[in-house]
């Protein structure tokens, strides 16, 4: 009878912890921009105004170059989830409703971060998200100097 509870209680334990490593980390997310543009930190409403098609303007008054990841991604997911605790579906609604009513355009879309950083690192006026870990990766590597973190997000 002690034999069967302690296998029982070890078959738990093991689901248990294959469950908690099945579960997805949380990147710790945030804004970048070129290390070269002329403002310093964005506040959250500048972000939102930015990549919601209000705002086409930077803190210092130039263009403003928003960049998305691409549709699928989980990084582009945790953005907007933590930025508007919006899905995807409704960011794509909400930008369907603003192009088709010929209003404003959306973020270009790249295809993943390493590009993401090689355009935001090539142009003063460019803004991109990406998953920290993503930064700090290019920084060791030797690159990552040409961008600056101007908005963590918060969990």
């Amino acid at each position: 009878m002690a034999i069967l509870i302690r296998r029982r209680f070890a078959i738990a334990v093991f689901g248990l912890l294959l469950g908690l490593g099945a579960m997805p980390a949380r990147a710790d997310m945030v804004v970048v921009a070129n290390a070269h543009s002329s403002f310093g930190q964005l506040t959250r409403n500048e972000v939102i105004n930015i990549y919601m098609g209000r705002y086409r303007r930077l803190p210092d008054g130039s263009a403003a170059v928003p960049f998305d990841l691409a549709a699928g991604s989980p990084e582009r997911k945790a953005f907007y989830r933590r930025l508007l605790d919006k899905s995807l579906e409704e960011i794509n609604a909400y930008w369907a409703r603003l192009v088709f009513s010929g209003r404003t355009t959306p973020p270009q879309e790249l295809t993943g971060p390493d590009e993401l950083l090689a355009r935001v690192a090539a142009d003063p006026h460019a803004i991109g998200y990406l998953d920290r870990q993503q930064l700090s990766r290019l920084e060791r590597s030797g690159g990552g100097r040409e961008v600056k973190v101007v908005f963590p997000l918060p969990d």
